[in-house]
């Protein structure tokens, strides 16, 4: 189902005086569309010293600007000369998040029933909040997690596959040959993961992790 929106900020008697004020909330509302159940902007209106946007063009100004809070937004005018001005907002996203059922402590794998949804202005949570329950399941805390936290990315750390210690088989391959051996590992890794593995021979070598006990050194 589509997100609900909503405007604010600008009387309706305006919009022919300021047509910059419709482009831009009009803008914020696609930008920020599909990221909750329901999205309102308020935009500030322009001074009015300034004179008429003629053709507003809207841009986002800079990168890692979020689609929600307080945003500033660039808007081109004039058909011949661009002239640019800047123009405030703020947008709210309100929609589900997930927070943590109960204390989870350091090293536990986060299983489905050990989130609790919630709903809120998404613009109010932590920077880096997750909000998609599939990419918390089956990670790990990386830190003890209170009952009702926020979970973050930096919360989360992926499962060890290799543990320091493990034996590991150690798949080397490249163009035409494939062998495999086996030796210990130094380090714990996950999935994707580089670890130092321990050979019979004393020798060390660096390998990316591929599955459980298992890693792999590419020529």
């Amino acid at each position: 189902m589509a997100p609900a929106v909503a405007a604010a900020g600008q009387p309706a008697a305006d919009a022919a005086e300021a047509p910059a004020v419709g482009a831009v909330r009009a803008f914020l509302l696609e930008r920020a569309g599909g990221l909750g159940d329901s999205v309102a902007v308020e935009v500030r209106a322009p001074s009015a010293h300034l004179p008429p946007c003629v053709a507003p063009e809207v841009f986002m100004p800079g990168r890692g600007q979020k689609p929600w809070g307080r945003v500033s937004v660039g808007v081109r005018c004039g058909e011949q000369q661009r002239r640019v001005r800047y123009i405030q907002a703020r947008v709210t996203v309100t929609g589900r998040y997930w927070v943590s059922a109960g204390e989870l402590p350091a090293g536990t794998p986060i299983r489905a029933g050990m989130l609790r949804a919630e709903q809120g202005d998404l613009s109010r949570l932590p920077a880096n909040a997750v909000l998609e329950r599939d990419r918390i399941v089956g990670q790990e805390a990386a830190r003890p997690l209170p009952a009702g936290t926020v979970i973050q990315s930096h919360q989360l750390r992926k499962p060890a596959l290799v543990e320091r210690r493990q034996a590991v088989t150690l798949v080397a391959g490249g163009e035409g040959f494939r062998i495999s051996r086996e030796g210990h590992a130094l380090d714990d890794g996950a999935l994707g993961g580089r670890v130092r593995v321990r050979l019979s021979n004393r020798e060390v070598v660096t390998a990316q992790v591929t599955g459980p006990g298992r890693a792999r050194v590419m020529f």
